[in-house]
């Protein structure tokens, strides 16, 4: 028997009135702010000070997603069969100790193993946390718990780079990166308050005889070939990803062409796209359902027209142009994140979701061991505009097909039909 994890007296209809939702959610704010400090003071260091160029800048997403890729599938069968807060926390501590010893890093190449290593634990954290979700989360207030921490996400995005331009004006990337170290405490020391309140499948099935972790994992992909929605998103996704990190790692190589006087702009653009980020999810936020064709299909439109337009502007474009842009794309951003998440949270079995997140990890691990790579040799080639707007367009052309062949994808959801969530037998874990 497992017990509610909401407090008691809490409204029924309040995610708010969750106590492992609610600090669940304070530790993840708490860790992406730091994120976003981190990520701009990076990118300055490798770009502004260290002068490097495309290709060095690209081998930063291999590296990190590489780790991903070889711990994607024990982190998935990991979310299904330990307790998944717990797993976080020791998460978080990890991050925060190879954070301090970023500090260190005389230069791009003592850099880049330290990053692996943060990456690799990272790898765990996503998968855990879709599970916990759907455990601790009515089906009916999915929708609202998924762009709850989506748009936590993207606000950090603005919150993140301009108070980080603040402090790297005032301090020094150095001051940014223990930030980070900073909140990534704070988010476990959150996540400790809450320990125990999910019980974790180990210890709810310890009397059962439990198949393998590679039994379990070909359980949980042979459930995403047979979901042919979860299939198809996955699939799908894969493809427009696989265009989009063609040049999502090279907008600091961009603006350094545009605007070479102003590296403050990174900051602004990154802020300007967790702002159109936000502002879509706030809408999908008072949705119960949501077309899968509109959010994925749409959503890659929009994103793709935004990065062509980027790639399209002349040197020396207005910074309003650069943020118009960007609001653009993260509107579409925003709807094909929340789309996908929500996607496969509703369409698969609660058992089976870490696992289903873990497939998704190592199909996102897979495009960026080598479309990173590629981008950052083609623009070493030909610059970054015309490689921006080539790969701006093909991410909108796929947009466009899954706006077509939404019915045939997605069936009846796909193609925007009004269908209430279904209900759940049980919540918990």
């Amino acid at each position: 028997m497992t017990r509610r994890l909401s407090t008691r007296g809490a409204r029924a209809d309040s995610l708010w009135g969750n106590r492992v939702f609610a600090r669940m959610f304070a530790a993840y704010a708490g860790a992406a702010m730091g994120e976003w400090f981190d990520a701009i003071a990076i990118q300055v260091l490798i770009v502004y000070r260290w002068d490097a160029g495309p290709v060095t800048l690209s081998w930063i997403p291999v590296v990190m997603a590489l780790p991903g890729l070889l711990l994607g599938t024990l982190a998935g069968v990991a979310a299904d069969r330990l307790p998944r807060i717990r797993l976080m926390l020791l998460s978080d501590l990890f991050t925060a100790a190879v954070t301090v010893a970023i500090l260190a890093a005389p230069n791009v190449y003592a850099l880049i193993p330290l990053l692996a290593l943060r990456a690799g634990a990272a790898a765990f954290i996503a998968p855990a946390q879709q599970a916990v979700t759907r455990h601790i989360v009515p089906a009916d207030q999915l929708l609202r718990a998924t762009t709850l921490n989506g748009m936590l996400q993207q606000s950090a995005k603005i919150a993140g780079p301009l108070a980080g331009a603040f402090v790297l004006a005032a301090l020094s990337p150095g001051a940014c990166i223990l930030a980070h170290a900073a909140a990534r405490l704070l988010s476990a020391g959150l996540l400790w308050t809450v320990r125990s309140a999910e019980p974790g499948p180990a210890r709810n099935r310890e009397a059962e005889k439990r198949p393998s972790a590679a039994a379990e994992w070909r359980e949980g992909l042979r459930a995403v070939v047979r979901a042919k929605p979860v299939l198809h998103a996955l699939l799908f996704g894969f493809v427009g990803l696989t265009a989009i990190l063609m040049v999502d790692y090279q907008f600091a190589i961009l603006l350094r062409e545009l605007a070479p006087d102003r590296p403050s702009l990174l900051g602004w653009l990154i802020a300007a796209i967790g702002a159109g980020s936000v502002g879509i999810m706030l809408l999908l936020n008072k949705r119960k359902r949501l077309p899968y064709g509109w959010g994925l299909g749409g959503g890659y439109a929009l994103l793709g027209a935004a990065i062509a337009g980027l790639g399209m502007l002349p040197v020396g474009a207005p910074a309003a142009a650069v943020l118009a842009l960007g609001l653009l794309l993260g509107v579409g951003n925003g709807a094909c994140i929340a789309t996908k998440i929500y996607l496969l949270q509703k369409e698969m079995p609660a058992a089976l979701i870490g696992r289903v997140f873990g497939v998704d990890q190592t199909l996102t691990s897979l495009v960026m061991l080598g479309a990173p790579l590629a981008g950052g040799l083609l623009i070493e080639a030909v610059g970054a505009r015309p490689v921006f707007a080539a790969f701006g367009w093909a991410t909108a052309g796929v947009g466009v097909l899954g706006l077509l062949l939404a019915p045939v994808l997605w069936g009846r959801r796909g193609a925007g039909a009004a269908e209430e969530a279904r209900p759940e037998a049980s919540h918990s874990a």
